[in-house]
């Protein structure tokens, strides 16, 4: 488990005119278009120069059983996977990942869509922000714009 069953995972945060959930079945059309239109800017994000997105995309069936899997996973605690919306429109823009690494500390990405890449700057300052004061991870891998830092200690 990536976190102990006394922490309460948050199922949403809210800061700086974006909201983050918990990503599931619910984001898949708004999330597969999110990504597929931005698949080179994604691939250009620190973090995701790997493979994914995949260059042809994938169907919608395909990315709802991606969701899923996601879904299922935070449920059991291995890793999180946050949709970022804009409340305004309900949009999805991107998205925000909490993954072990082989070292036991945390990797932190976040991605935004091509059409709102003035927020990648932002949420990369929320998502810090929020992994400082709320979550209980020791050492915590993640980026301040484009330059990579670690985050030590847990909050409290």
């Amino acid at each position: 488990m990536l976190v102990d069953s006394s922490f309460e995972v948050p199922a949403s945060y809210t800061a700086g005119g974006l909201r983050l959930e918990l990503l599931g079945p619910r984001h898949n059309e708004a999330d597969h278009a999110a990504w597929t239109s931005s698949i080179d800017h994604i691939r250009a994000t620190p973090g995701f120069d790997r493979g994914w997105p995949p260059a042809d995309g994938m169907t919608l069936a395909e990315n709802l059983a991606d969701l899923e899997s996601h879904a299922d996973r935070s449920a059991r605690r291995v890793d999180f996977a946050y949709s970022v919306i804009d409340p305004a429109t309900g949009d999805v823009v991107g998205c925000v990942y909490f993954k072990p690494t082989t070292a036991g500390e945390i990797q932190a990405t976040s991605w935004v869509s091509a059409t709102h890449a003035h927020l990648d700057g932002p949420l990369t300052d929320i998502v810090g922000r929020w992994l400082r004061e709320s979550w209980p991870f020791e050492t915590v891998h993640y980026r301040t714009r484009d330059t990579p830092i670690t985050i030590h200690g847990s909050p409290g």
